[in-house]
């Protein structure tokens, strides 16, 4: 099952995007961070045009979370749990949406399978990417039985 990083802002540059990239390149399946932008000034009409452009991006016939810190906490147990049934339930593919500062739109939040929370701290976009690719390659191995999860 393909895995993506659906993020609002761009950040190719930063040491942060290289290593949520590098976590994504070790996916047996692949990995892609697909990255969208609004030119639109802070606000509502901002956060709407965010989501819209996520849906957008989101793959044909693709599984949908949102990070979100009013989301429900997955142990990385939980993740691999998650992608597992969505990939047996038929999807190719499943994304995990970061929205920009202001959280996502109504439309995404309705098109989202699942809500998902690391916590309830304020994480840096950028961090966030790492942090959620780190766990997408965890939840792998934790299907093929890999012992880069040690849990427990």
């Amino acid at each position: 099952m393909q895995l993506f990083i659906l993020a609002v802002g761009k950040g190719r540059g930063a040491a942060e995007h290289r290593l949520a990239e590098d976590w994504l390149g070790r996916l047996a399946d692949g990995g892609q961070i697909i990255e969208v932008e609004s030119k639109l000034p802070a606000g509502i009409k901002r956060t709407a045009d965010e989501g819209s452009r996520l849906l957008r991006a989101l793959p044909a016939g693709a599984a949908l979370a949102i990070l979100d810190p009013n989301g429900k906490d997955h142990s990385s147990e939980d993740l691999a749990a998650l992608i597992s049934t969505w990939r047996d339930s038929g999807f190719g593919a499943a994304a995990f949406a970061i929205g920009g500062a202001d959280g996502h739109a109504d439309d995404i939040r309705k098109k989202a399978l699942k809500t998902i929370s690391f916590g309830r701290a304020t994480w840096p976009h950028m961090l966030c990417r790492a942090m959620l690719a780190e766990q997408l390659y965890r939840a792998t191995t934790i299907l093929t039985g890999h012992p880069y999860h040690r849990g427990n």
